[in-house]
Formats: structure tokens, C-alpha cells, sequence
């Protein structure tokens, strides 16, 4: 039985900046702006939110926030916003 391992803030933010490291450099410089800008308001649920979109595959993430694919989700909507800094 798997048990749940619960990170502190600090934590999260370096794995979180881990993971948003991508064999796609639009997507680095996307997540890299998107953290630096956002990440310390991110409540706990946003944090685990996007550490599950990051189990996508690079190009599925890269629909997403180019605004192609369908996403309910607030992280989503900042992962747009963050991108549209690069044209």
C-alpha cells in the first residue's frame, strides 16, 4: 500500500521547477515565466494540479496552453497568459 508523501512549499516549488524542465524549449520558457511569475500565489491545490499536468506528454501540455485543447482549470488559464508573453 502506497502512502502519500506531503511536500512543504519549498518542497513543491523545486519539484515543480524540476519537472517544468521539457524536451520542448516553448514549453520551457513558458513554465519557467509561469513559475517565476505565479508561483507564490499558488494555493496547495494549484500546485498539485499542475504537477499533474505535468505528466503529460509534451506535446498534449503544448495544445493546452496554446489555447487548442479544452482545460477547465485555472492553472491552465495562467499557463495561457504566461505564453502570450512570447508571442
Amino acid at each position: 500500500m502506497a502512502t502519500a508523501v506531503t511536500l512543504t512549499p519549498i518542497e513543491m516549488l523545486g519539484r515543480l521547477r524540476w519537472r517544468c524542465r521539457r524536451g520542448m524549449l516553448e514549453l520551457d520558457l513558458v513554465l519557467a515565466n509561469f513559475l517565476q511569475r505565479h508561483h507564490a500565489e499558488l494555493t496547495a491545490e494549484q500546485c498539485v494540479e499542475l504537477d499533474s499536468l505535468l505528466n503529460l506528454p509534451d506535446q498534449d501540455l503544448w495544445l493546452l496552453v496554446r489555447a487548442e485543447g479544452f482545460a477547465n482549470s485555472d492553472i491552465v488559464t495562467l499557463l495561457r497568459l504566461s505564453q502570450s508573453d512570447f508571442g
